[in-house]
C-alpha cells in the first residue's frame, strides 16, 4: 500500500525508477516555496555515496520499499551537476525542468520562479504557524555551510606472496677413506750350529712351505640419519608509506563589490 509522502519520512529512503531499479539513496528534499511541498529530492550515487543528483517528485509515491520515481536511471545519471547545499536559483531550477522536460511552475508578483527551497533531515522552511524563533533559526541554517575533507583510511589485509616447498633429493658424490692394511711377508732367519748339536749332516734337496696372510679394505654401505629440516615461518614488521590523493572544501566569502570586480 502507497504512503503518504512526507518530508521527514524520505532522507535515506531508496529511490526506485519505473523499471524496478535503484537508483541511491535520499540525500535531501527540496520543498516549494509557494507549497512547502517535497518538490526535489537529491539522490546519493557514485562510489560510497559521494555524488547527489536532483530527482522530481513530479508523479512520484512512496512505498514500502522506498520512493518510486518517473525517471529512470539514464535521465538521472545525465542530470545538471548542481551543489545541493542551499536555495535552488532560478537558473538552476529552469535547467532542471528542461532536462527532465517538465512544465515550468507559475512566477510570483514579483516576477521571480517559486523554486524550491532545501530542507535537509526531513525539515521544510517558513512553514504556517512557525514561531519567531523557528523562522530565525531556519533563516541563520540557510546561512551556515558545512565543510567537508576526504581523509585517507588505511588499514591493511592478509595476501597470500608466494608458496615455499621444502623437499630432499640424492646426489652422488666420490669419497676418498685412507685405512691401514697389513700383510706378512718371508725373512730368512740364519742361525749357526755349534759342533756336537746337530745330528748327522747328509747332503740331500729338501723343501719347506709357509703360507702368508694379507689384509685388504673391504667396503661396505649403511644409511644413518645426519640432520632435520622444517619450514617454520614468522612475521616481520616493516613501515611502508601509503600516498593517495584527497579532496577538501575551503570557505570563501565574498561581497557584492567583490563579485562585480570579478566579473569585469
Amino acid at each position: 500500500m502507497a504512503k503518504t509522502m512526507q518530508p521527514q519520512e524520505l532522507i535515506d529512503s531508496a529511490v526506485v525508477d519505473p523499471t524496478g531499479n535503484k537508483l541511491g539513496k535520499v540525500g535531501n528534499v527540496y520543498l516549494a516555496d509557494a507549497t512547502h511541498q517535497p518538490e526535489w529530492i537529491t539522490v546519493k550515487t557514485g562510489l560510497f555515496g559521494t555524488k547527489e543528483s536532483f530527482v522530481p517528485l513530479s508523479g512520484a509515491h512512496t512505498d514500502n520499499d522506498g520512493v518510486h520515481v518517473r525517471v529512470d536511471k539514464e535521465a538521472v545519471s545525465d542530470a545538471p551537476r548542481i551543489d545541493a547545499d542551499g536555495h535552488l536559483s532560478m537558473e538552476e531550477s529552469a535547467q532542471l525542468y528542461k532536462h527532465y522536460g517538465l512544465p515550468m511552475p507559475r512566477t510570483s508578483p514579483d516576477g521571480r520562479m517559486d523554486d524550491a527551497a532545501v530542507s535537509r533531515g526531513g525539515t521544510g522552511r517558513g512553514k504556517p504557524g512557525m514561531d519567531a524563533d523557528a523562522g530565525r533559526k531556519d533563516r541563520d541554517a540557510e546561512r551556515s555551510m558545512t565543510r567537508s575533507e576526504e581523509r585517507l583510511k588505511v588499514g591493511t589485509e592478509q595476501v597470500e606472496t608466494g608458496h615455499v616447498r621444502l623437499r630432499k633429493y640424492v646426489v652422488t658424490e666420490e669419497q676418498q677413506v685412507t685405512v691401514p692394511v697389513s700383510h706378512e711377508e718371508v725373512r730368512i732367519e740364519r742361525e749357526p750350529i755349534t759342533k756336537g748339536s746337530g745330528g748327522k749332516a747328509e747332503i740331500a734337496e729338501d723343501e719347506t712351505e709357509v703360507v702368508l696372510h694379507a689384509e685388504k679394505p673391504v667396503v661396505g654401505k649403511e644409511t644413518v640419519e645426519v640432520e632435520r629440516a622444517r619450514l617454520k615461518t614468522e612475521t616481520v614488521t616493516e613501515d611502508q608509506t601509503i600516498s593517495g590523493k584527497v579532496r577538501k572544501e575551503q570557505f570563501e566569502v565574498t561581497d557584492d563589490d567583490e563579485r562585480k570586480h570579478r566579473k569585469s
